[in-house]
């Protein structure tokens, strides 16, 4: 498995292995959760965005 080197704010980190400690996984588990997480929801909020363009695009040429 690759490894990433980021930077954040040591406040953010410590909220980072409270929220990991209290869900009995590792750091990098939910760091990796949270990019799926915010993937998908990219995914869904631009696959609306092109159904909502589409409908526009239709209404105009319709």
């Amino acid at each position: 498995m690759a490894r990433v080197l980021i930077s954040m704010p040591e406040k953010f980190l410590n909220e980072i292995d409270s929220v990991a400690d209290s869900e009995n996984r590792t750091r990098s588990e939910l760091i990796r959760e949270a990019l799926r997480t915010y993937m998908y929801r990219s995914q869904v909020r631009n696959g609306k965005k092109a159904v909502t363009n589409a409908e526009i695009l239709d209404a105009l040429l319709g």
